[in-house]
């Protein structure tokens, strides 16, 4: 499983999204591995995501993926994200 969490430039939210998603995973129980890249990267190496994770304004440009798309609002509500990805693979 690939999960792929996306931001303008791949340092910020991304790492964020990141970060939060490997503790839900965890919590879980669910073996992944999580990426934080650009816009730029995701639309170059993101055919073979199985979901990405996004904020609501980048969900709208990256429409056309196969990948599930996951917007989060609150990068840094950790339950929110875990119940997200839960909902996604269970």
């Amino acid at each position: 499983m690939r999960i792929v969490a996306v931001c303008g430039l791949g340092i910020g939210t991304s790492i964020i999204l990141k970060m939060n998603a490997e503790n839900a995973l965890s919590e879980l129980g669910i073996d992944a591995t999580v990426e934080a890249v650009s816009v730029a990267e995701i639309r170059r190496s993101g055919q073979d995501a199985d979901i990405i994770l996004t904020t609501p304004d980048l969900a709208q440009i990256l429409v056309g993926f196969t990948a599930q798309i996951i917007s989060i609002d609150h990068v840094i509500d950790k339950q929110i994200i875990k119940e997200k990805l839960e909902k996604a693979l269970l």
